[in-house]
Formats: structure tokens, C-alpha cells, sequence
């Protein structure tokens, strides 16, 4: 039995989790948590004190955020090819996009699902300044991509951000450009991933 249990909810960021295991093609056992009563039990605050999923427990370990969980699935299964190597380049980049995808863009556009519109002097205090900003920076990173944001070998920050872009499609959250469609049918193109999201 796999010593690795997946915490989640089908309707949660979750789901690029599960993509990603899909991916690396791993046994992991997932627990499925309905919203409420079932994510503050006492038994699964000690878990994750947040009362939120995803989380991953690997036999002591727990890892919570799905940026992290990425990161630590990929490197603990590193033979399968999903993250860069320890000392390559590409880990700038692979790093870089991870944190930027799980900071600034989560924030911006969780405030603009909200209707909030920061003024300057609020978008100075912020982390990521405004929605269009952090836009305009996604599209400068993917317009870099070479197909995938680490180069010619797809990884998990492209499932990460690959994940949150078809979601925000699937929802019409965001019209994409020319660069992200691009970026996407990439992604699509991909054997292995292609496969993962509709499988």
C-alpha cells in the first residue's frame, strides 16, 4: 500500500494534484473530504490546521498548498522526469513560475472574482499590483516558453499553470490571447498530458 494519501475535494485545486499523479503515474490513495463538517474534524485540522485541501500526507510527513505538494511530488519522483534536475539552470524558471503562479496570480485573481479594483496607492502595497499586471507578466513568461516554461521537457509547474489556465478557460473566467491558446495546445498536444485530463 502506498504510503502517500491525498486529501482533496473534486472541486477544489485538488484536481491539479491528481492530475500530476496521473502524470507521474504513482499509487497514492485519495481521500475524498466533502466542504464543512468533514474538513474540521479535529482528526483532520492536525492535518491541515487551514480546514482546507489539498494535502498530502507521505507516512510523516505532511505537505499542504498545491504549489508545494507539486514540487515535492515531482522531486521525490524525480526519475520520472517531471521536475528539472537538482542543479540544472532550468530550475530558476521551474521555481520562479511555481511561486509566481501560487502568489501574485492566485491573489489578483481571487480579488478580481471579487469585483475589487485596487487603487494605486493599494496596488503599491500589494504583492502583485493589479490583475492586468500580473496578466502582462504570465504572457511574457509564456511567451518564453520553448514549448514548455523549462524548456523542451514538460513539468509540473507546466501542469500547475497549465491546470489554472484550462480552468479559468473552462469557466470563462479570462479571454486568452494568442499566447496563452498557444501555450495551451501545447499543453494539449502533449501525449501524456493530453491523456491526463480526460481520463
Amino acid at each position: 500500500m502506498s504510503s502517500l494519501t491525498l486529501y482533496t475535494n473534486s472541486m477544489s485545486r485538488g484536481n491539479t494534484v491528481d492530475l500530476l499523479f496521473k502524470l507521474l503515474d504513482v499509487p497514492y490513495q485519495r481521500i475524498e473530504l466533502e466542504y464543512g463538517e468533514q474538513m474540521h474534524t479535529a482528526e483532520y485540522l492536525a492535518i491541515n490546521p487551514m480546514g482546507k485541501v489539498p494535502a498530502l500526507v507521505d507516512g510523516e510527513h505532511i505537505i499542504t498548498e498545491t504549489a508545494a505538494i507539486c514540487v515535492y511530488l515531482a522531486d521525490k519522483f524525480i526519475e520520472k522526469g517531471l521536475a528539472p534536475a537538482f542543479n540544472s539552470p532550468q530550475r530558476a524558471a521551474y521555481y520562479r513560475w511555481f511561486f509566481f503562479t501560487a502568489g501574485p496570480i492566485e491573489a489578483a485573481f481571487t480579488t478580481h472574482a471579487m469585483g475589487l479594483q485596487l487603487d494605486e496607492a493599494q496596488q503599491k502595497m500589494s504583492g502583485f499590483g493589479s490583475f492586468k499586471r500580473v496578466m502582462d507578466c504570465l504572457e511574457t513568461g509564456l511567451s518564453n516558453a520553448a514549448p514548455y516554461i523549462c524548456g523542451q521537457q514538460l513539468t509540473a509547474i507546466d501542469v500547475y499553470v497549465g491546470a489554472f489556465l484550462l480552468f479559468m478557460e473552462k469557466i470563462n473566467f479570462i479571454e486568452n490571447s494568442a499566447v496563452i491558446n498557444h501555450y495551451l495546445d501545447t499543453l494539449k498536444s502533449h501525449p501524456k498530458f493530453a491523456k491526463s485530463i480526460v481520463s
